[in-house]
């Protein structure tokens, strides 16, 4: 313990208070794969096929995948590279968190949460999801865990086609009843409970986005999904087949409490049924991006995630051969998904074709302090911008508080 903590402050110190992240590829043992992760093509099996192949990456994340007894237990977990380039040489996120509290995730973060309290991912399917929701902090506090609260954004850079299916459900129409919804639940080991039929769809736009608040049954289509959300890995679904996939009963039940995995009804109250049937759900939760001041002729940075409690996301831009120091008021951890040049002290590179377990140039974790203080980033481009996906806590001062028409 003494060597990783030297080993962490010396990074730390080096890096100017930013850290160099390695890719995080996690297996889903349901559904297709999307293969636009920028994965190896012979790679996406590389678990072995009773793990699924990888259909996600995670970012920033100090909080494990509950991804089944096959999953190691840092599954999911964001490692930080050393100035060695070693890769034996890695520590734990969680570990860096651990070992300087509010010097790197900020005073606020720490004092209410005890660290670092969010991640993100791409989100890669081939076919739609299943309608699904994630639980309150209430119901996950019944099983020991936390509530999970998400966004989504489509970013166009990752999203070079659409998948099967580009339309994401989300509710239920606001005529659909309880007794309805009931209905199809009933039916979940007997056949096709078809329970979108009861749903609404809103086709994908890219380059905007959607918050989904606990509770809120969604079905997310096809496309390539940047997914920030709260540090928590829990859901229910409620359509057993999809895709002319099945799904077992399990998977509706799973987060419940052992003497509640027959009761319909006690699974019907981990639905937020309001939010479910709003008849201006759009208006509500639909995400334009909103430019950031000062943008200017050299960069553009637009918020893509905002009007919550929880979680925070900005596009960052930078024009070919421009140098920009970009201050924010949280800390944060970024993906950079086009382009290459500086980010502070390190060389910064979109990924093209990575193999599973290699390191990259193209993530990172910022301080409080260095993003108070500003990072100075360039694009060695001659022609093509340089783009970053920057996702944050529940604390940034300048995050939009309202949806705006």
């Amino acid at each position: 313990m003494k060597n990783t903590a030297k080993k962490i402050h010396e990074t730390f110190d080096q890096g100017n208070g930013i850290l160099r992240l390695i890719p995080v590829f996690v297996p889903r043992r349901f559904s297709k794969a999307g293969r636009r992760l920028r994965l190896h093509p012979d790679d996406y099996y590389t678990l072995g096929t009773k793990r699924g192949s990888i259909k996600e990456r995670w970012f920033s994340s100090v909080i494990p995948a509950m991804n089944g007894e096959l999953a190691p237990p840092d599954e999911g977990m964001s490692y930080v590279l050393p100035f060695s380039n070693q890769l034996s040489e890695k520590f734990l996120l969680k570990e860096t968190v651990d070992e300087l509290k509010d010097q790197i995730v900020g005073r606020e973060l720490m004092k209410k949460y005890g660290g670092w309290p969010m991640y993100s991912k791409f989100f890669d399917y081939l076919a739609p999801l299943f309608h699904h929701l994630h639980l309150s902090f209430e119901a996950a506090a019944r099983v020991g865990r936390l509530g999970k609260p998400e966004a989504y954004y489509f970013p166009p850079e990752m999203n070079n086609y659409p998948g099967e299916f580009p339309v994401t459900y989300f509710g239920f129409d606001p005529d659909t009843t309880k007794e309805m919804v009931r209905k199809r639940l009933l039916m979940f080991e007997k056949g096709d409970n078809r329970i979108t039929e009861l749903s609404r769809a809103y086709r994908i736009e890219l380059g905007t986005g959607w918050y989904t608040p606990p509770g809120v049954v969604h079905a997310p289509g096809s496309y390539l999904t940047y997914e920030p959300q709260w540090n928590s890995d829990v859901n229910s679904v409620y359509e057993n087949i999809t895709s002319h996939e099945v799904y077992p009963y399990e998977f509706l039940v799973e987060n419940c409490p052992p003497d509640k995995k027959r009761d319909v009804d006690y699974v019907m109250s981990l639905m937020d049924w309001k939010k479910n049937i709003d008849p201006n759900y759009k208006k509500h939760y639909f995400l334009k991006p909103i430019v950031c001041k000062p943008s200017d002729a050299k960069h553009t940075e637009k918020w893509v995630i905002y009007a919550n409690e929880y979680i925070s996301a900005k596009e960052l831009t930078i024009q070919p051969g421009q140098t920009v120091k970009v201050k924010d008021g949280a800390a944060y951890g970024c993906i950079v998904i086009q382009g290459h040049g500086k980010f502070g002290v390190y060389d910064a590179e979109a990924s093209v074709m990575l193999r599973y377990g290699q390191a990259s140039n193209d993530e990172y974790f910022v301080s409080e302090a260095a993003a108070k203080e500003g990072v100075t980033i360039s694009n060695h481009s001659q022609f093509q911008p340089m783009v970053i996906l920057k996702h944050f806590g529940p604390n940034h001062p300048d995050m939009p508080k309202k949806i705006t028409a």
